[in-house]
């Protein structure tokens, strides 16, 4: 997250070229979709204890 913030910094000086802004909206795009399939992947291991003790996947 820390690069995705850094990536919006830059995008917001005033001096850059259009296709700086294009290159570091796609490099931008690409980070947020690995950190959203990071945490689907981490959704679909969790688990939750039922209340009699047992394990359930969480949804």
């Amino acid at each position: 997250m820390e690069e995705i913030e850094t990536i919006l910094d830059k995008m917001e000086e005033k001096d850059l070229s259009l296709e700086d802004s294009f290159r570091l909206y796609e490099n931008g795009m690409k980070k947020l979709k690995l950190c959203s399939d990071k945490i689907d992947q981490v959704e679909k291991k969790m688990l939750v204890i039922s209340g009699e003790g047992g394990l359930e996947v969480f949804e």
